[in-house]
């Protein structure tokens, strides 16, 4: 029998609540909504476990369309998250709720601290899940039989997938819609939302500049921008030290006090993300290295190992 257009329609189901955040909800609505208007097969509905409205963490009243038990069948459940979550821990009609449209989802998602009622219905056992960066302590804590993913924006297994918070259940979102539809409508709902580009699963949740010491002083707040923007460019320490005015003996000392490293341990971490970024994308091994200002590929492949078996940058151990 040929399936047909209703046969293909999808619903998506976001599950919110009273402390729901915001962004959490819009943000994969948004792209769900864009799919939609390019094609994609998409009925998304917003439900609340008792079918309420509900007020955002942020007082904002969200409209609800049904109680979660009318929302089946559903093809993808997203759960958004809320500090709520992880302080008071989900209440029980939500968790409820999970169980009713989990049952018989093709797929079962969570953005941010989600990933908390997840685990709390033991959706997470014995699997790997990530959540916003600073809660992931707390979710292996909470649940130890998960292997919780302190890095990645978000994480796949089996039919469940987890992401870090706020802009990344974006991309999330993207995932979902390029498994279902193709990379070509993915990356055109990335161009219509205006996003800088496209971040993949394996991209760490804070960059090299976000995760490091911001410099006190504009001087090296400068340096750290320069090297961010261009990370092929001839970023030598006396290059820096001649941009910046400063003895190479004075910048070091400066940057170790200001940002944790010295300048070219955070040049050399700035390009090995540039790399991997662009590998993401779609560039070969050898293109990534030479965009990034690592050179060759056995370069680039020596700084992942390292990357891998270091200390996060501008940590302590």
């Amino acid at each position: 029998m040929p399936i047909t257009p209703a046969d293909r329609r999808r619903t998506v189901a976001v599950l919110v609540f009273d402390g729901v955040r915001l962004l959490d909800v819009t943000g994969p609505l948004e792209v769900f909504d864009v799919a939609r208007s390019m094609g994609a097969p998409y009925d998304v509905t917003v439900c609340s476990p008792d079918g309420a409205d509900v007020t955002t963490s942020g007082g904002l009243r969200l409209g609800v369309t049904c109680p979660a038990r009318a929302a089946r069948p559903v093809d993808t459940l997203v759960v958004p998250g809320g500090e709520v979550l992880v302080e008071a821990g989900p209440p029980a009609g939500l968790l409820d709720a999970i169980r009713q449209l989990a049952t018989g989802a093709r797929r079962v998602t969570s953005i941010c601290a989600g990933s908390f009622a997840l685990g709390s219905v033991g959706m997470l056992n014995g699997l790997r899940a990530t959540t916003h960066w600073r809660h992931t302590a707390t979710l292996a804590r909470r649940f130890p039989t998960v292997t919780v993913d302190e890095e990645s924006i978000y994480v796949r297994d089996g039919r469940v997938l987890t992401s870090a918070g706020v802009s990344a259940g974006i991309d999330l979102a993207l995932a979902l819609v390029e498994e279902d539809e193709g990379d070509a409508l993915a990356h055109r709902i990335a161009q219509d939302l205006v996003l800088f580009m496209r971040r993949h699963g394996a991209q760490p949740q804070l960059s090299v500049p976000a995760r490091t010491a911001r410099p006190r002083r504009s001087l090296l707040r400068d340096l750290c921008d320069r090297i961010a923007a261009d990370p092929a460019a001839d970023h030598s320490l006396s290059a820096l030290a001649r941009h910046a005015g400063l003895s190479v003996r004075h910048l070091s000392r400066r940057f170790k006090e200001e940002v944790g490293c010295t300048p070219a341990e955070y040049v050399a971490s700035v390009r090995v993300e540039a790399a991997s970024a662009l590998i993401l994308s779609g560039e070969s091994v050898a293109g990534a290295a030479r965009r990034s200002g690592l050179g060759s590929e056995e370069t680039l492949r020596r700084a992942l190992r390292r990357k891998q078996s270091a200390p996060r940058l501008g940590s302590t151990v």
